[in-house]
This record gives structure tokens, sequence and C-alpha cells, in this order.
């Protein structure tokens, strides 16, 4: 479980949110896109809860959430504050917990959590699927060969794709991976690709992402 984050100062993460904009509009400049194409989303898994207000004071209202628990909570204590999206490994036993709250989920990659959507989605449920564009063994995600049939079962509309590259010291070593799901989007029409954390959200923006997943580095 991760450590949780306490005595959060809002100018401080306003102005390490002001830094990673700066990022932000420098790669898509390089990659000759308009800024509002990227959505930054942060990663509240450090955050407690009870100090959820600091986000808002800093101006972060659009937040991920790893565990079905800490996402029903969040949304209970700060209802209509935070727009959240679902961005963890997804047990198939939590997806009625989440879907009440969530825009969107970025990790569907499994038979259970398709048949546990069919029967517990709203009217406004939209999905990312998560692909193993790499293929490491015993990680989450669709394969590609497998992602079209995917997509026609699941019973929700599919909005983009979602993958995690394998963890690599140099961000260019993941450009190949962001490039392979952003053409495996273009292929299917779908608008949504979220990919990109910290160590290499310019070159996932430069490959195409519109969301990018910052955590830690947000939390001062």
């Amino acid at each position: 479980m991760a450590e949780l984050i306490r005595g959060l100062n809002a100018e401080a993460i306003a102005a390490e949110r002001a830094a990673v904009e700066t990022q932000i509009v420098a790669a898509c400049q390089r990659a000759g896109r308009e800024r509002s194409d990227v959505e930054l989303l942060l990663a509240a898994k450090y955050v407690p809860v009870e100090e959820s207000g600091k986000l808002l004071e800093a101006g972060v209202d659009l937040i991920g959430e790893n565990r079905a628990q800490d996402l029903v909570a969040r949304a209970q204590a700060y209802p209509g504050s935070f727009t959240i999206d679902f961005i963890g490994a997804l047990q198939s036993r939590k997806v009625k917990l989440i879907v009440p709250y969530v825009r969107l989920i970025h990790s569907v990659a499994s038979e259970s959590v398709l048949a546990q959507l069919e029967k517990h989605h709203t009217e406004t449920t939209r999905v990312l699927i998560e692909v193993n564009v790499a293929g490491e063994e015993g990680k989450a995600g669709v394969a590609p060969s497998a992602l079209d049939d995917f997509i026609a079962r699941c019973p929700v509309p599919v909005v983009g794709l979602m993958t995690m590259p394998p963890l690599a010291d140099d961000p260019e070593q993941s450009r190949k991976d962001f490039a392979e799901l952003r053409n495996l989007a273009q292929g299917r029409g779908l608008e949504q690709l979220s990919m990109g954390t910290t160590q290499d959200f310019a070159v996932a923006i430069e490959e195409g992402a519109t969301i990018v997943r910052i955590g830690s580095r947000l939390l001062r």
C-alpha cells in the first residue's frame, strides 16, 4: 500500500503544478499540438482523503484513483468537487462501487470486469482499454492482437486506450510503446490516450497522449 503524504501545502502543490505545466506546453509545441489537447491528471493515491482540500486550494480538480475504496471515500467526502477517473488495477468485484463516481475507467482489461460492467454500468459509463503494448509477461493489459475482439465485447462505450510501458531509466525507451498505442487508437477511431507518468509524460505527449498521470511530483 502506498505511503500517504501528510501535511500537504497548497501553495507548493500549485507551484510544482505550474512547473509541470511549463513542460506540458513545451511538449505540445514540439509536437505541433494545442495545449488544450492534453489533460493533467493528478494521481491521488498518496493523498489522504482528509487532506483533499489542499488539492482544491491548489487548483487541482481532476484526479485519478488507484483504489476503489479511496475513490468512494473521497467522492463522498467532497461531493461534486472533483472529476475522478479510476486508473489502478481494477478488481471485478469493485466495479459496482466505482461506477457511480467516475468519469472514465482507464484500466479495463479482463473478462470478469466486462461481465461486471454489463451488470452495473450507467448511462454515463465510459472506459479505456488497457493494452499490454510491450507484451510483458504477467502484466495486465489486452494484447494488441486481441484488442478488436475485446472492444467488440465491451458492454459500454470505449473512448480510448491506456498503457504502462516497461520501467525504464530513459524516457526515450518508452517512445516506441507510446507510438504503438497511438497507432492502435487511431486505427480504431479512439480519441483518448492515457499514457505517460512523472518520468516520461513529455515523450508521451509528443506521441499523442491526451491524459498524463502525474503523482508524487506534485505533492509537497
